[in-house]
Parts: C-alpha cells; sequence; structure tokens
C-alpha cells in the first residue's frame, strides 16, 4: 500500500488536481470521490468494497435520524445500529483474533484494511454528531461519500470530523494563495518523510532486529531514540502532506501535532500529539463518560477508560493496551499531584522528564511482545553488554549529524528562526523568491530518493 500510494501522489496526483481544477464546481465532489476510490482500491482492491459499505450504512443512519427527529427511539436505533455496525467491521477484522487468543483459541488473523480505524472514527462522527444535533444532514450521498473516501488523508489521518468540512463539502475556495501555501505544506511533510523519517528509521529497524541483551546501554537508547524521531517525521510528516493536499483541493484540515517533544509534562503532549484522535476521544467517549463532572474518583476511571481505548486503538496487542494505561497513568498523578509540581520546577527538568518518559513508552509501542519490551528497557537500564561498545560508536559515526537535525527540526526553533529571517531581511521579495526554488529542489531530491530507496515505510498505515 505504501509503495501503491506513492505511486498515485506522483503520477495520478497532477493529472487528478488538473482534472479537479478544471471540472465545473457541480463535479469536483465526484471527482473527489472517484479520486478517493481509486487511491485506495489501488492498494485494497477487495476491502474498497467494505469502506463503501460503512459509508452507505452511516448515510443511511444520518438521514433517519434526520427524518424521524421528532422520535427519540427510531433515532437512537439507527445510531446505534451504525454504531454497532462499524464496531463490529472493526472489532472483526482489527480485535477478533486477538480476544480469541485471550480464551486459548488459535484463530487466524484477518489481513487488516489500511486505515481501518481512521475512516471508521471518521464516518462515526458523522452519526453520532448527527444524534446530538450538532450537524445538519447531507442529503447528497455524492458528497457524503467525498467526505469518508477523501484521498490526501483516508488511510492515516488526521482523522477529520464531518462538522470541520460541513461547510467546504458544499461551497470552498480554490485559489493559487491556497495552492501554493498546500503545495508548500505537502513538500514540507514529505521531506520530513523522506528524508528524516526513512534515514533515522533504517538504525532502529537494524537494532529491534538484534537479540536485545546482546546490545549495549547506550546502543539501545540510539536505537529507541532513533524510532522515536522516527514515528514523529513519519506521522507528521504524512499529516502535513494530507493537510497540504487538502488546501489544494480547497480544505482545511485540522492540525495534527505541534511540537510534541518540547511538551513540559505527558497531559501536555498528548495536546500536542496526534491532536485529532486526542480530540475524538474527549468528545465521543470522555466527555459522555461524564469527564470531569462527577468527582475526583470517576474523573480518573474515565481518564483510564479513554488510554485503555487509545492503545487498544492503535493495535490488537497487550503491548498497545498497556502503552495506553502507561500514559493514563501519569496523566492520572499529574492530575492529582505531579501536575502541581512540575510547574514549579525549570522548564529543561519537566521538558527532559515528559521526553524520557515517551521514549519508554515507545518501546512499549513497537515492540512484539511485552516479553521483548521489558527486555529491552531492561538493555536500557544497564542489563546488556555494557554502557558502550564498537558498534556504539558505529551509530555515531554515521547518524550524529542526522540525530542532531532531527533533535533540532522537532524544536520550534527553525520556525522562530524563519520568522527571524523575514523580519529582519530588508527587501523580503528575495526571500519569497527562494522559498520556491528551495521548495522544488527539496521535491527533486525526495523523489530521487524515493526511486533509488528500498526502505520507505508508513508506520501508522497498519492502524
Amino acid at each position: 500500500m505504501v509503495f501503491s500510494s506513492l505511486i498515485f501522489l506522483y503520477f495520478f496526483l497532477p493529472l487528478v488536481l488538473l482534472i479537479y481544477y478544471i471540472a465545473p464546481k457541480s463535479t469536483k465532489n465526484i471527482i473527489l470521490l472517484i479520486s478517493g476510490v481509486v487511491f485506495y482500491a489501488w492498494g485494497e482492491p477487495v476491502y474498497v468494497f467494505l469502506m463503501l459499505l460503512t459509508t452507505l450504512i452511516d448515510y443511511t443512519a444520518g438521514r433517519i435520524i434526520d427524518k424521524y427527529d421528532y422520535d427519540d427511539k427510531i433515532r437512537r436505533i439507527a445510531l446505534i445500529g451504525s454504531i454497532a455496525v462499524n464496531l463490529g467491521i472493526l472489532f472483526t477484522f482489527k480485535y477478533f483474533g486477538f480476544f480469541m487468543s485471550i480464551f486459548g483459541a488459535d484463530v487466524d488473523k484477518l489481513p487488516l484494511p489500511v486505515g481501518i480505524s481512521f475512516y471508521t472514527f471518521q464516518s462515526m462522527s458523522y452519526t453520532i454528531d448527527m444524534y446530538m444535533r450538532k450537524i445538519k444532514v447531507q442529503r447528497n450521498f455524492i458528497n457524503y461519500a467525498a467526505y469518508v473516501t477523501l484521498f490526501p488523508q483516508i488511510v492515516a489521518g488526521p482523522i477529520v470530523r464531518y462538522e470541520e468540512v460541513e461547510a467546504e463539502l458544499s461551497k470552498r475556495k480554490i485559489n493559487a494563495l491556497l495552492l501554493g501555501e498546500g503545495v508548500g505544506i505537502f513538500i514540507k511533510g514529505l521531506v520530513k518523510k523522506v528524508i528524516l523519517a526513512n534515514n533515522i528509521g533504517m538504525l532502529w529497524t537494524e537494532i529491534k532486529g538484534m537479540e536485545y541483551p546482546a546490545l549495549s546501554t547506550m546502543s539501545a537508547w540510539l536505537g529507541i531514540l532513533a524510532y522515536t524521531f522516527q514515528i514523529y517525521y513519519d506521522f507528521s510528516g504524512y499529516s502535513d502532506m494530507a493537510i497540504g493536499l487538502g488546501k489544494m483541493l480547497g480544505f482545511n484540515f485540522p492540525e495534527n501535532f505541534r511540537h510534541p517533544y518540547v511538551s513540559k509534562s505527558i497531559s501536555e503532549f498528548w495536546r500536542r500529539w496526534h491532536i485529532t484522535l486526542g480530540s475524538w476521544f474527549k468528545s465521543y467517549v470522555y466527555i459522555p463518560l461524564g469527564g470531569n463532572r462527577n468527582g475526583s474518583l470517576k474523573t480518573l476511571r474515565n481518564l483510564l477508560i479513554v488510554w485503555g481505548l487509545t492503545g487498544l486503538w492503535h493495535g490488537a496487542s497487550w503491548n498497545f493496551i498497556l502503552w495506553g494505561l502507561y500514559f493514563g497513568f501519569f496523566i492520572v498523578l499529574e492530575r492529582i499531584f505531579l501536575g502541581d509540581i512540575l510547574k514549579k520546577l525549570p522548564g529543561f527538568i519537566t521538558t527532559a522528564y515528559t521526553f524520557i518518559l515517551v521514549v519508554f513508552g515507545w518501546v512499549l509501542f513497537d515492540t512484539d511482545t511485552l516479553g521483548d519490551a521489558f527486555s529491552f528497557i531492561g538493555t536500557m537500564l544497564g542489563g546488556g553488554t555494557g554502557f558502550a561498545d564498537s558498534f556504539t560508536w558505529y551509530i555515531l559515526r554515521n547518524y550524529f549529524i542526522l540525530f542532531v537535525i532531527c533533535a533540532v527540526g522537532s524544536t520550534e526553533l527553525p520556525k522562530k528562526l524563519y520568522d527571524k529571517l523575514l523580519f529582519n531581511v530588508k527587501k523580503k521579495e528575495y526571500v519569497y523568491y527562494a522559498i520556491p526554488v528551495v521548495q522544488a529542489l527539496m521535491l527533486l531530491l525526495c523523489s530521487a530518493y524515493l526511486v533509488d530507496a528500498s526502505y520507505n515505510p508508513f508506520l501508522y498505515f497498519r492502524f
């Protein structure tokens, strides 16, 4: 699916944009729908029908909820039916094998449809918001299906709620300014993914395939730091590409990342990381459970439920569930007393506290079993072959500069330097002329790398 997606972006995207721009307004959503179906079917020729089925069911549920606005019973049945079908399909493909294994049954796992968690949550937001009377019904099936199948973000987010693009589905601006802005954001995301994530990720792939007790402590730390930067640049890079493509098409998708590694608490980290997922769980799980309105104990209960589900959303394994509860535990501690302590400490200490906890969390996230996770953490804590070895120095020689670039790039420093440059340069037109040239060079560099590279995973496609 990764290779298929890149083929689509590089060879079909210019054609899609050309047709889209010259087509009459009345046909643009049809073009979006067709391009989204083709994009998804290119890598998932069978499961595209599954996506279209859930789209039809949620569209129908929305029409029923609107038609019987006066009858709460029918509205509730339509909502429950929609949620049951969506979660039933998600459970069957993503969780059935895992839950059966808990009871000792050996069941072959079904191939996981790419992006099923993303488009399922996205489509469910429509029927839930319809039931809550937060949005108006979409009577045009083409418009609704175009929303669900929007190809820029269908397989890896950001999760776009219907209310966020409701107006733009029927009326949106498409002009040269938005096109230029979208191209810039897209290229920034492409550089993150292709130049940074792919290259730093090769180190983690190599280390992950080794025997963990045979690693030195420093090699283990460098390996998981490589993954820490890989997953950030991979996922935020894809999100940027999706947001940029959205602007080219006239849509304003929500922000999904906001420099999460500079956070000063775990709570703040999750306000900056995968923002659309956190917002979805807050709106549709945490608040319906009661949020923080029913006392401290129920608030803590609600937080742990949300974080257990957040882990489970990412995958059907104990590693993911423990990963979610791990963050939930620290968020609960920060809610009870730790947050007040952190506010009194220097910023560099709280940032280090948050970053280190996140790094340990990524070990749980990307190892195959809990045994592997604890083995790797043991090596990180000094249980390996020593502090450093020849492999450690090999890593530092080959990856030191890339680590520095990734570390600096994950902060707000590059944006501050860019803004300062624009503010101080007297003849700003030179800078504005240089920007497209730099972007074109970056695009050529990424294209050349993709043609030649054999390592090009999209980490969040598996969710």
